[in-house]
């Protein structure tokens, strides 16, 4: 690098490192993005620091051209951000070139689903040790209750574990969830989550009032030591896990979101309509909960395309 662009991004390099505090790893990389731009616009006869927005954009499209993901697409985009700020900060521009571009769309991941029967598995497995009692009856009755509220009502595992006690004293099948921005919603509850859920709190009351010393009264229907007082998400999400690999359900498929994701998907492909879906789910806004019609969506392309006729022998001539 030896022109007057190529000293301004050492310059640039530098700025970071000394006034932003940039690790190494952070450098190399700007450095490796800003090289292959400067690289790019060369070919067009055109000075990094002379570029205006077309030339950036049109290195954006060589990188879409080129099979690059969104992400990396963005990430160079980010580098040549602060690089023109840079520039535009030291009074080498008067203008910067960057701000009028779109940072490329992430395609949104489709979330995980586990299907009817693995539900139905691990549903299997915590009402089996549940009714086998073992060394700790409460605490597995307590995830038996877990998992038939969750997938019941798809709350979310923070809705969830900091469920109030008082909701073993309603009679009724509908609970009344406390979500996100305090908003209150009402979800249905299935008769296998209500008679786990009075099995559970019959067995919490007997063995507190079998200690000599009962533990104070806890205003949460999953209590805890912990600081919060109710059970961590982290440690049902933990506990799931291991259900999961004794239910014979891969272990990296599962989580307490993923069976939030079933309950929904479930509902769909059952013909239930979008907008109760939303209301169940607590979303805002209807367009996060279209995502579960994608999934539908994707399964059926999957369907045809393993067990259609034309497919199949479409797939032999390939």
């Amino acid at each position: 690098m030896i022109d007057l662009s190529a000293a301004h991004m050492e310059s640039f390099l530098e700025m970071m490192s000394a006034e932003r505090g940039a690790a190494n790893n952070t450098l190399i990389s700007y450095e490796r993005d800003l090289e292959d731009a400067y690289s790019f616009l060369k070919q067009r006869g055109v000075k990094p620091t002379d570029a205006a927005s077309e030339d950036l954009r049109a290195y954006l499209s060589h990188l879409a051209q080129q099979g690059f993901k969104a992400s990396s697409q963005a990430r160079r985009l980010s580098a040549l951000r602060q690089f023109y700020k840079f520039l535009y900060a030291e009074g080498l521009r008067t203008d910067d070139p960057t701000g009028v571009l779109d940072a490329p769309k992430k395609a949104r991941s489709l979330p995980k689903v586990l299907s009817i029967d693995d539900v139905s598995k691990l549903i299997g497995q915590a009402e089996q040790e549940a009714a086998q009692g073992g060394n700790d009856p409460v605490a597995r009755l307590r995830m038996h209750t877990l998992i038939e509220l969750l997938y019941a009502t798809g709350m979310r595992v923070s809705e969830l574990v900091s469920l109030p006690a008082s909701v073993l004293a309603q009679n009724g099948r509908f609970l009344v969830v406390r979500g996100k921005g305090n908003k209150e919603r009402m979800v249905p509850l299935s008769h296998a989550a209500i008679r786990a859920m009075q099995a559970y709190g019959a067995a919490m009351a007997s063995d507190n009032a079998n200690q000599k010393t009962p533990p104070p009264e806890s205003p949460w229907l999953f209590p805890s030591s912990g600081k919060a007082g109710y059970l961590p998400r982290q440690v049902f999400a933990r506990d799931l896990k291991d259900l999961a690999a004794r239910a014979g359900i891969r272990v990296a498929a599962i989580s307490p979101h993923v069976l939030r994701h079933a309950f929904a998907s479930h509902l769909l492909a059952n013909g239930a309509d979008l907008r109760a879906v939303q209301e169940l789910l607590g979303h805002s806004d209807i367009s996060t909960t279209q995502i579960y019609t994608h999934v539908l969506e994707e399964r059926l392309h999957q369907l045809v395309q393993n067990h259609h006729p034309l497919a199949k022998q479409a797939k032999k001539q390939d």
